[in-house]
């Protein structure tokens, strides 16, 4: 685990620094988690516009939506960063059903 290598290469010597240091590990592999998780909730919305499946996409948009605002909710992106995402995905979404309707 990289993460653990690199909180063990500090040499802190104060004990409320050594805990602070075993916090960050665990703090760091719970966000990377999230991060990977809001990755692969926008790569499934992209792939679903990409097939043109307007079901599909719309669905995984849901869940992303949920993803995003959960990650944004914890601090781990700025809630701007967050809107931003979501409009786009959403633009992405909604262009994919309009030329059906027209």
């Amino acid at each position: 685990m990289a993460t653990a290598s690199k909180a063990k290469k500090k040499t802190v010597r104060i004990a409320s620094g050594r805990k602070r240091a075993r916090q960050d590990v665990k703090l760091n592999a719970a966000n990377t988690a999230l991060r990977s998780k809001f990755r692969t909730a926008v790569k499934g919305v992209l792939k679903a516009v990409a097939t043109g499946d307007k079901a599909k996409a719309g669905d995984t948009f849901k869940t992303a939506q949920r993803v995003i605002d959960s990650i944004a909710d914890k601090g781990i992106f700025h809630k701007n960063k967050a809107a931003r995402l979501k409009s786009r995905l959403s633009a992405k979404v909604k262009a994919l059903a309009a030329p059906a309707a027209a």
